[in-house]
């Protein structure tokens, strides 16, 4: 009887270590760590993730229910025996689905602005974000936050390159951009298809992908003939075009037609992007 009990305790993970909110009442509970019953919990409307996989959750669940929750949750309080989730929703929502009554949640001041940056800082530190979500994140730190490039760069301790890398996939066709969240075609595929100009040629090389398999590299090679398909003299432009890429720091293509004559095309994924082209022609 008593190595049951003892192996019930554990199972409550760390919530059977740490005191409730009633324990607490003479002291603030900001910054501890400390149970909360989950019906005073209200998910964040500023939440970057759309998407929760069913069967991780149900993973995630089983887990808990061994062995409790062992990671906190993340809430800011938003008035008396109301807290809203900043990170740890998965937990949360696991949690919940087995009925549990308390989860361990680390206490957070934060206002609504604080509260999205930590959301979707938090979020783009996971291995589990498709590349589309990540993108997301980045724009509207970019666009909510107004975080430059380079500060978001020391937040998220990710290179600038990589940053703008992910930020362009969203200007891939919505079908396309659905196709990476669903795992049809990988990032490489995405950024080989945004050497493609037209939107239909896009959607057209996408469906060939889908349909057989296609490697990275072959969708490289596939769209090379799509990039330059106007030209009807040499290609002069190539062999500079990685001059133009440095310089610019984005995407850059170029057409030819039959007189040799063309454009350059300089691609931007945000404001952002576009005013740092724009300084660098000042």
């Amino acid at each position: 009887m008593a190595k049951a009990k003892k192996r019930q305790a554990m199972g409550r993970g760390l919530s059977a270590l740490l005191p409730t909110e009633t324990n607490l009442v003479q002291e603030s509970v900001e910054g501890k760590v400390i149970k909360l019953p989950l019906n005073q919990i209200e998910t964040n409307p500023f939440q970057p993730r759309t998407q929760f996989n069913p069967d991780t959750l149900a993973e995630l669940a089983s887990s808990i229910s061994e062995l409790g929750v062992i990671q906190p949750i993340t809430v800011r309080k938003l008035k008396e025996n109301r807290y809203q989730l900043v990170s740890g929703e998965r937990r949360f929502r696991a949690s919940q689905s087995i009925n549990l009554k308390y989860i361990p949640a680390y206490i957070r001041i934060a206002n609504d602005q604080e509260s999205l940056e930590m959301a979707l800082v938090e979020n783009i530190q996971r291995d589990d974000l498709d590349p589309i979500e990540i993108a997301l994140s980045y724009d509207r730190l970019i666009n909510e936050i107004e975080l430059t490039q380079e500060q978001m760069s020391k937040r998220v301790g990710k290179k600038r390159s990589t940053i703008t890398n992910y930020l362009r996939l969203l200007n891939l066709d919505p079908i396309i951009q659905s196709g990476i969240r669903d795992g049809f075609i990988s990032m490489g595929h995405g950024r080989a298809l945004l050497s493609v100009l037209e939107k239909q040629e896009q959607l057209r090389l996408y469906k060939k992908i889908v349909a057989t398999g296609m490697s990275v590299r072959a969708t490289e090679k596939a769209t090379k003939p799509i990039k330059y398909r106007t030209t009807a003299v040499e290609d002069y432009t190539s062999p500079h075009l990685d001059l133009f890429k440095n310089f610019f720091d984005a995407t850059v293509q170029t057409t030819v037609d039959k007189n040799g004559a063309g454009k350059i095309i300089i691609s931007f994924a945000s404001k952002m992007e576009f005013e740092n082209i724009r300084k660098k022609l000042n």
